[in-house]
């Protein structure tokens, strides 16, 4: 795992999952809502009326993007999971969603990913772009850029903010 997540997860030593999703929730409406696109919200949408299942994967906390994925009435979130011993978080990862741990967690969940689409900035998501049959770039960092014009993969640019 990159060392800035590790030392990100130790933040949340002592703290419960409890507290946490309370944190998540207090902050849903000020802190999360606004950071959303509205051109994300409109793909969601594309999806859905073609009946396909919409995960947020991301390498945030899960309890954070699960409370995403559910404000937003996504089908599910796959997120970083971190250990909790006597109730508090150790801050050690049991899942880290970070390059190819983003791209073995969506295997798992069993859904043909040839036909499947992925959305990322980063390249550091490259192993979960490859994972599927329909990788997009969204808004990406320089590298990931070029990697999608030497692959042919689509660009998109967001901007609009949903909230």
């Amino acid at each position: 795992m990159r060392r800035a997540a590790v030392d990100g997860l130790r933040i949340l030593r002592g703290f419960t999952p409890e507290e946490m999703s309370a944190i998540v929730a207090d902050s849903m409406e000020l802190v999360l809502r606004p950071l959303v696109y509205a051109e994300s919200s409109d793909l969601v949408e594309h999806h859905r009326s073609r009946g396909e299942p919409v995960y947020i994967v991301s390498a945030t906390l899960q309890e954070i993007v699960q409370a995403i994925a559910d404000d937003l009435g996504f089908d599910g979130a796959l997120g970083t999971v971190c250990e909790v011993e006597n109730g508090v978080y150790t801050g050690r990862a049991l899942r880290a969603l970070h390059a190819e741990g983003k791209a073995a967690c969506i295997r798992e969940l069993g859904y043909e990913l040839a036909e499947s689409s992925a959305y990322s900035d980063s390249h550091t998501d490259l192993p979960f772009l490859e994972a599927v049959g329909h990788p997009v770039a969204v808004n990406p960092d320089r590298a990931l850029r070029r990697i999608a014009a030497d692959r042919g993969w689509p660009v998109l640019e967001f901007g609009r903010r949903a909230a």
